[in-house]
């Protein structure tokens, strides 16, 4: 049964490390997909058991993974990620170790998130009626900060109404990656520039 997201504010350097570290990156963007055992992850990632299993155990230290009981036997654990609204500190409240760290971060996700489009674009024409599956929207808004912060607030609610417990999924749901990203014209960008381009995506 799925569990609703619990609201997680990430502010401890330590746990923010632990998410922009390259492997333990592979090892959370996998397990969100299913639950999985030091050696499913090394076979699946490449790795070997060893290094698997030690970074599994930290990142259950830091609450980010938890067991999964009912599907252990003897020595084989499996571990699933914690169902968390995972937020971070802003940029004007992060210090300059943490800046860093939040960066590289955001460069595995954009990353990964490119390879994930990657790959849906080559298996596409095997996908059938998920083929249509692709929705994309590209437009501007006019708001002051508290405005931003509430229209991203409403996304997360509209998210979360979708993220339902297994028995109120319909039988032949897929899960499907939906992603926001939002953010001012640079300052680079002209004044004449800028404007035309909000008219044009309006």
């Amino acid at each position: 049964m799925s569990k609703p997201h619990s609201r997680r504010e990430v502010t401890d350097l330590g746990s923010l490390k632990l998410l922009a570290h390259p492997i333990r990156y592979r090892v959370m963007d996998r397990l969100r997909q299913g639950p999985a055992t030091s050696t499913t992850l090394a076979r699946a990632l490449g790795l070997n058991t060893g290094v698997t299993s030690y970074h599994l155990r930290q990142m259950a230290e830091h609450g980010f993974i938890e067991e999964v009981p009912e599907l252990s036997r003897g020595r084989e654990r499996w571990w699933r990620a914690r169902p968390l609204d995972l937020r971070f500190p802003r940029r004007s409240e992060q210090s300059e170790e943490m800046r860093p760290v939040m960066d590289e971060m955001h460069r595995l996700d954009f990353a990964a998130e490119l390879e994930q489009f990657a790959r849906f674009q080559l298996e596409r024409e095997e996908l059938g009626p998920w083929a249509d599956a692709l929705l994309f929207s590209r437009g501007s808004i006019r708001v002051d900060l508290a405005e931003l912060e509430e229209f991203f607030e409403e996304y997360i609610s509209l998210l979360k109404r979708y993220q339902r417990p297994d028995e109120e999924t319909p039988p032949h749901a897929r899960t499907v990656l939906a992603r926001l990203l939002a953010f001012p014209v640079p300052t680079s960008t002209t004044d004449t520039a800028a404007e035309a381009n909000v008219r044009e995506h309006d």
